[in-house]
């Protein structure tokens, strides 16, 4: 059987140096035997004796075919990496007096990117004698950092590297819909108040003669 002697993870058949080992496998009865019998045992099934816990008491080894077992390894790892959720990581680049119009530009974006998912990189880049102002700069993301409460929390605090003062974000698992949306949904549905009509009043009968028996009349 072809082996690859640099790839092996595992003891295989006359690497495995213990007196007794417990043996499964399919259509294999679990067991305890000598170590030279369950190599004898894997040989006449034209398997391979793969020691798959060595830390167990004594040994457990499975009969399987080895370059088999390997590929079922790999394709488990596969699988499992496939699952993982990847995060991409957005940078938005703010300058120490950034107006408020860019602000607002940016943090529509940041809640945009939290909302799919992704991870936020916020950086004030101080440039030539801006770096004076490092402490606006921490205002400012702190700030940011306020305004995205409800879609992500901070995971690294602003911190100065060189010429940046960098700030992460993550999202939150269950990200809120925006703001201005909801209000402006709301107010696309909302119906106009009904108006209310006055009330008619009675009409009282009026009378300036004497009151004749048998008739009633509002006073």
């Amino acid at each position: 059987m072809k082996r690859d002697d640099k790839k092996q993870h595992y003891r295989i058949n006359e690497q495995i140096r213990v007196r007794e080992v417990r043996i499964v496998g399919d259509e294999v009865e679990s067991t305890v035997m000598p170590t030279h019998k369950a190599l004898q045992l894997a040989e006449s099934k034209g398997l391979d004796l793969v020691e798959i816990s060595p830390n167990a008491v004594p040994p457990v080894c499975r009969l399987i075919d080895y370059s088999k077992f390997l590929y079922q390894q790999k394709k488990k790892q596969k699988e499992m990496k496939a699952k993982q959720v990847k995060v991409d990581v957005k940078e938005i680049r703010f300058g120490p007096q950034t107006d408020d119009h860019d602000y607002d530009f940016k943090l529509k974006h940041a809640k945009g990117f939290l909302s799919d998912g992704d991870k936020v990189k916020a950086y004030v880049f101080f440039k030539g004698r801006s770096i004076l102002f490092k402490e606006q700069g921490e205002v400012l993301l702190l700030r940011f950092a306020a305004d995205l409460e409800e879609y992500g929390k901070v995971e690294h605090m602003p911190q100065l590297e060189g010429k940046r003062m960098i700030m992460f974000i993550a999202p939150k698992k269950n990200a809120t819909p925006k703001k201005e949306e909801v209000v402006e949904k709301a107010e696309d549905t909302a119906q106009p108040a009904p108006v209310k009509k006055a009330p008619q009043q009675k009409a009282r009968k009026e009378y300036t003669g004497p009151k004749v028996e048998g008739e009633d009349f509002d006073d």
